[in-house]
Order: C-alpha cells, then sequence, then structure tokens
C-alpha cells in the first residue's frame, strides 16, 4: 500500500512542519516526512492523525494497488527531455470533500479557455499559506473574483486579477476562498 500524504499536503499548501503541529497530540516534521517516505511504517493511529490534521478524510491518503496509474517516460527541464534514473508513476488527482471547479471559458493570464481549476476550499486560518497563489474569493449575491492572493492584514485580503492593466482589489475576509490545486487542460 502506497501513502499520498505528501501529495496531498502539497496541495494543501503545507509544510511538514505545518502537518506535524496540526497532529493531535503534535509530532515532528522529521515524523511526517519519515511517515510521507515510508522510512516509518504508517499504522492506522497515524492515518488518522494525519487526515485530521490535513483536513481530509483517510482513504484519500492511500494509493491502493488498482487505481490506475500512469507511467512516467521523461523529465523535461531547461535542457530538455531526459530519461528517469528510477521508475516513476503518476497516480490520478483525488478529489477533496470541499473542493470546487473553476471553468475557463475565455484565455486570461496563464489559463487558456477550456480549462478546468481544481480549488481546495481554505477557512480563515489557513489563508496565510495561500500568499502568492491563485484564488477563487465568493462575493455577495452569487460573485467571484479570481485572481492572485497578495496580501492579507486587518481583516481584509488582497486580490491582485489575473487581467492585463487590472487594480488590486480588498475583500473584507471572505468565509473561504478556494485555492488552484489543479490545472486540467486538453492540448
Amino acid at each position: 500500500m502506497i501513502n499520498r500524504i505528501r501529495e496531498v499536503r502539497k496541495a494543501k499548501g503545507f509544510t511538514l512542519n505545518d502537518v506535524a503541529g496540526r497532529c493531535n497530540p503534535p509530532t515532528t516534521a522529521q515524523t511526517i516526512g519519515r511517515l510521507e517516505t515510508g522510512t516509518r511504517t504508517l499504522s492506522l493511529d497515524w492515518l488518522n492523525r494525519i487526515s485530521r490534521a490535513l483536513g481530509v478524510d483517510s482513504a484519500q491518503l492511500l494509493s491502493l494497488p488498482d487505481q490506475d496509474e500512469l507511467p512516467v517516460a521523461a523529465i523535461l527541464d531547461h535542457k530538455g527531455a531526459h530519461a528517469l534514473k528510477r521508475t516513476e508513476t503518476l497516480s490520478q488527482p483525488s478529489i477533496e470533500a470541499d473542493m470546487v471547479a473553476l471553468r475557463v471559458k475565455s484565455s486570461v493570464g496563464d489559463y487558456r479557455a477550456g480549462d478546468q481549476v481544481w480549488l481546495s476550499r481554505r477557512t480563515p486560518d489557513q489563508y496565510a499559506a495561500a500568499l502568492n497563489r491563485d484564488v477563487l474569493v465568493p462575493r455577495p449575491a452569487g460573485r467571484f473574483l479570481f485572481g492572485r492572493l497578495i496580501g492579507r492584514e486587518n481583516g481584509q485580503i488582497q486580490l491582485l486579477p489575473l487581467e492585463s492593466g487590472a487594480r488590486q482589489q480588498i475583500v473584507k475576509d471572505p468565509e473561504w476562498i478556494g485555492v488552484a490545486v489543479h490545472l486540467v487542460r486538453v492540448l
């Protein structure tokens, strides 16, 4: 059984220290790292503690053998495409309980028409971890703002819309924001 703790933790924007501190009782970042990499056995107790710390169902932290995985053929970097040094696979992203999506109808910023953006809902105590990330912010009367979260102070968040020449928007702390965690794009 392979765990997906690192994948879920990074999707949520948490560091090893963040997860360790959110565990009840708290633990060390080193312990979380060992559980992620499999150098320490992931017991049911640890699985439940970490799932609560990440705010997900414990099943989302497991990659079951019958899941389809895609083999990685090469790595692309600034020098071009290269062969792997060890075998790697990619598993399809999981849908979190409170996840929402944004469908891109017209190209704007880095997003193209037809893109799907999967967003993880965050509460005000988690906004700091979303700085410099693209977020969806609910507004009154069923409206929304989408842009880069550039700051938060005095009970307000500052958002930079993705449109060229757009002005910074300030929103009194909304009940939740959706942080972009997956981009689905058909080429």
